[in-house]
């Protein structure tokens, strides 16, 4: 008994120990460690084929000229005993008259023959411009012609058989799409750089003409007038201008776009000169509120704040408070869209306007006018009423009335809803959703039918602009 109970103790231990080890040896077996996959791996864009190939058709740009100096001492009287001694030892010492200047630029050449594209501020005031290739050659180049409103230039040198840069097509590029850029910053010839773009169809102030491609590639001082190419190595801009706090590159930088280059160029090549189109408005941008307040449900198209007297657009019946929203079939999304395109067509030619008023569409045809030094004028002016509104005004008196050609109400002071919109003392206001305002009574009237929102329109020193404002 002794043994049998021995033995099974026996083999309950031993059975107790076998699993005991088995257990053991699954605890501390090596862990299987599964098989790694393979890194993906990313093809970064050939940047040296791409130099390789069109780097020798872009040039650096050297320009000679003149500025005028003098020696005049703002403050000091040509009678005062300390002029003489400052005219001669002062820091404004030296001869009066003209000072040699000097810069430098980039550009690239788009034909075997010799023409070259760059900015126009390049070239501007230039007596001798030289072209110098990667190869060494120089050529002195004759300036074709320029034109500031888009900042590009032409230029002819004496060559054959040049290297060229393919022209693309900026259109079909894409925001996201890298792109590189080659010239010459502080002088640094055939320098790269390399980013992408960050925005299309940029509205710059002052640059009503350009729709920019905005990118981060890197463009200092003498990148000018360069290249900016896709992976295709096709020229899509012309590197033109930074933005920038402190005066260097900042990582916005601003490319006119080819298509509008090569216009500016046949137009200079064929006719020396350029001409675009015009008709002879103001617009601006509209908002969710001024869409509300002109019963549009999308804030899109161009909203005419001034109609110039006489020019083609009063001709064709375009008036203050149209939203123009299609020119020739094609969408005008914004108020920068319409200049540049309109600037495209060829003056003279008859063009079709898709126009919003008073809660309907119309159309309007009219014939482009030309260019020529377009300022369109508009006089002074802003806000009214208090009440809802939140304004105190008066009509103008007759003098102020021929002073600033305009009939509407001057703010004399400005509450609530109207100065939360931005309304300020002093402003003029002709309008009230569209409705001329000659009177306080009449523009407490209207205010009194308005719904929601409103749109005032205002005249501001010499600008005139909608106004939405929030009635609650």
């Amino acid at each position: 008994m002794q043994d049998r109970s021995l033995r099974a103790t026996s083999a309950a231990s031993a059975l107790i120990l076998a699993l005991a080890g088995a257990f053991a040896s699954e605890a501390y077996a090596e862990p299987v460690t599964p098989p790694r996959a393979a890194p993906a791996t990313i093809a970064l864009p050939a940047f040296d084929t791409i130099v390789q190939r069109v780097g020798p058709a872009v040039v650096n740009i050297s320009t000679e000229g003149t500025t005028r100096t003098s020696n005049a001492m703002p403050g000091l009287s040509p009678d005062d005993p300390f002029y003489e001694f400052f005219r001669r030892f002062g820091p404004q010492a030296g001869p009066q008259g003209e000072q040699p200047t000097r810069s430098q630029g980039s550009g690239f050449i788009v034909s075997a023959d010799g023409l070259v594209l760059t900015n126009a501020h390049v070239v501007e005031g230039a007596n001798e411009v030289t072209v110098k290739l990667t190869d060494k050659r120089e050529f002195k180049a004759k300036v074709l012609g320029v034109d500031k409103p888009t900042d590009v230039a032409v230029l002819k040198i004496d060559g054959r058989n040049l290297p060229t840069v393919p022209l693309g097509d900026p259109q079909k590029s894409r925001v996201g799409d890298w792109v590189l850029a080659i010239g010459s910053p502080f002088g640094f010839e055939n320098s790269v750089t390399a980013g992408i773009i960050s925005a299309k169809s940029r509205s710059l102030p002052n640059e009503g003409y350009v729709p920019f491609l905005q990118t981060d590639v890197a463009i200092n001082p003498g990148n000018s007038g360069g290249p900016l190419l896709n992976l295709n190595g096709e020229v899509v801009g012309i590197n033109s201008q930074i933005y920038s706090r402190s005066g260097g590159y900042q990582g916005v930088s601003f490319a006119i776009p080819i298509d509008v280059a090569a216009g500016v160029r046949d137009q200079i090549v064929a006719h020396g000169k350029v001409t675009r189109g015009r008709i002879g408005v103001a617009v601006q941008d509209l908002n969710q509120a001024l869409a509300e307040s002109f019963g549009l449900k999308n804030a899109g198209g161009a909203l005419v704040s001034s109609v110039e007297s006489g020019g083609p657009g009063e001709k064709a019946g375009l008036k203050v408070g149209d939203v123009i929203l299609e020119l020739n079939g094609d969408k005008v999304a914004s108020s920068s869209d319409l200049p540049p395109r309109v600037a495209a067509i060829r003056p003279g030619t008859s063009a079709k306007l898709k126009v919003w008023r008073k809660g309907e569409s119309r159309d309007l045809d009219i014939k482009i006018g030309e260019f020529a030094d377009e300022s369109v004028v508009a006089n002074a002016g802003s806000k009214a009423d208090q009440g809802r509104l939140g304004l105190a005004v008066r009509a103008l008196s007759p003098d102020e009335r021929r002073q600033v050609e305009a009939s509407g109400l001057v703010v004399m002071d400005v509450a609530g809803p109207a100065a939360r919109a931005g309304i300020r003392r002093g402003d003029l206001i002709l309008s009230l959703n569209g409705h001329p305002v000659e009177s306080v009574e009449q523009l407490r009237a209207l205010v009194s039918k308005a719904g929601k929102h409103i749109a005032l329109l205002v005249q501001r020193d010499d600008a005139r602009i909608f106004v939405p404002v929030e009635l609650g």
